[in-house]
């Protein structure tokens, strides 16, 4: 999975893959964590759809409700606080529009750390194996 530059659009989210069991939608460094993780989940017979949303505001609320209306489950993964996020910006979407069990990746209001990236992905639950987790969580909450 590839972004082109002409692919690049603020306020335009990218579906990388085409799913219908489950929407991930992430932003900055988790998308390729995202990626590994639909990688995983593929591999368990999941179908996912993952979405990079690299622009938050102005958030593609068409794209969103696309996905989840079609999967009618999410995980959002961001690399930052939870609150008042990515995660919090879907579930806006979504409560508003089409509510969607929905799980969140991301740091839990807490300060960082330094350390080696990879080491701090996993301490705070950012890497693929949590998104996995996430993913067959909240696919079992799915109406």
């Amino acid at each position: 999975i590839f972004t082109k530059e002409e692919d690049f659009v603020i306020g335009k989210a990218q579906r990388l893959s085409e799913g219908k069991d489950i929407s991930i939608f992430a932003c900055g460094h988790m998308v390729w964590i995202a990626i590994e993780a639909g990688k995983t989940l593929e591999a368990k017979g999941i179908s996912v759809e993952i979405i990079n949303i690299h622009t938050i505001k102005p958030l593609d609320t068409e794209a969103v409700l696309a996905s989840i209306k079609k999967t009618g489950c999410a995980v959002t993964a961001e690399e930052h606080n939870i609150i008042g996020g990515l995660g919090d910006s879907i579930a806006q979407v979504a409560a508003k529009n089409w509510p969607v069990p929905i799980e969140y990746i991301g740091t839990n209001d807490t300060f960082g750390e330094s350390g080696k990236p990879s080491e701090l992905l996993v301490k705070y639950g950012l890497d693929a194996e949590h998104i996995v987790a996430a993913a067959e969580k909240v696919m079992a909450r799915k109406k």
